[in-house]
């Protein structure tokens, strides 16, 4: 496999171009790694540019005004986009998240959106069609992306406290702002609806129970808050193991206040265990990746907005698809790359630091969240 250094926003990271394999795998067969991992979820990031500067994604000081994002002509067309999702689709993809970046800066996204509604499972299934957001634009597209066939949306936010968000996001955009976006896409029919909050330690973990009380009280069992501990992604966000606080406090805090007790997963290789309040008030989730590794089920490939797959969140290695999509290769053949890719995939970041092992190389550089989402 041919190995080329390119430059992608600040960093360069190894990017391989896929050979294409003599034979494709049989529409439909289960497409599986080197720990037995089938391939499910198809995660494609549609921009790289985001409009907050949260600190533990894309701090400020690193992604400032001179900061030099991806030029339109590098990003894939909505054409190649839903192109190379029937693929992964002919794989055993049921599931697509679109992201960023934030993927409502992507001019039309509901077009492409409409493009990915119309693809089928081959035993003729729709797709599992989802979109994270940070919701500053939700309020004025949220009917657009419903009527369009997007079916449920995450929410990123962080605290309810204007101040503490605001100083997260970092460029003053009001909780407000967000709510009204939640709002407008549970009108919309986009739920039930999830938002996630990242809990760092000392920042803005006096939140967890106004946002858990909140959420609990005020949406009819409409919205399932997620806790996320704070991760070691990328390479600029200055990340200590002291600013974690694990799921398992989070959990304490809550159910000091409001009872909980646990649900089982919803589906095989779910990111978020899962908690329901006792009395009935609706459900949570925590996803904990830090303190508790949950690799061994990922089913999850990423592709950027400019056609790299990333195998892990965490990758230091891409794998150039956009070459193969625009030279000459047919379906089929694109089928045969990736399978080979994920074939050879043994990606277990979070599994290899919880047991106190290095698992990159020394001196390797992670892929940045906002290039792949999250």
């Amino acid at each position: 496999m041919a190995e080329r250094t390119i430059p992608i926003a600040d960093q360069r990271l190894a990017v391989s171009v896929p050979p294409i394999p003599a034979a494709a795998p049989a529409p439909g067969a289960p497409v599986v790694d080197r720990l037995g991992r089938a391939l499910h979820d198809l995660r494609i990031s549609v921009t790289d540019r985001c409009n907050f500067r949260c600190g533990y994604c894309m701090p400020k000081e690193v992604f400032d005004s001179q900061h030099v994002f991806l030029p339109h002509a590098a990003l894939l067309s909505f054409e190649e986009l839903t192109r190379l999702a029937g693929v992964f689709v002919s794989l055993g993809v049921r599931k697509i998240r679109l992201t960023g970046g934030e993927p409502l800066l992507r001019k039309n996204l509901e077009t492409l959106v409409a493009m990915l509604a119309a693809l089928r499972a081959p035993d003729g299934q729709a797709l599992d069609l989802t979109l994270t957001t940070n919701a500053t634009l939700l309020a004025r597209k949220a009917q657009a992306l419903a009527d369009s066939g997007l079916q449920r949306v995450t929410v990123s936010l962080d605290a309810l406290d204007d101040s503490i968000f605001q100083a997260m996001n970092d460029v003053g955009f009001p909780v407000a702002g967000v709510l009204d976006g939640i709002a407008a896409a549970l009108r919309a029919g986009l739920g039930p609806l999830k938002v996630n909050m990242v809990v760092k330690r000392g920042t803005n973990d006096g939140q967890i129970l106004p946002m858990a009380r909140h959420f609990r009280e005020h949406y009819g069992g409409r919205v399932v808050l997620r806790f996320i501990e704070y991760m070691d992604v990328g390479n600029a966000n200055g990340w200590r193991m002291d600013h974690v606080l694990p799921s398992a406090q989070v959990l304490e805090r809550i159910d000091r206040v409001h009872p909980l007790e646990p649900l089982a997963s919803a589906q095989p290789g779910e990111t978020a265990g899962r908690w329901r309040y006792r009395d009935g008030g609706g459900e949570i989730g925590v996803i904990s990746s830090v303190t508790q590794a949950f690799c061994r089920d990922c089913n999850r490939a990423r592709v950027s907005t400019e056609g790299r797959l990333y195998l892990c969140l965490f990758a230091t290695q891409g794998h150039d698809l956009r070459a193969l999509l625009r030279g000459d290769a047919s379906d089929a053949q694109l089928a045969a790359a990736i399978a080979g890719v994920w074939a050879g995939r043994g990606d277990r970041y979070s599994e290899l630091r919880s047991a106190g092992r290095a698992p990159l190389a020394d001196g390797a550089r992670k892929v940045e969240m906002h290039y792949i989402g999250g």
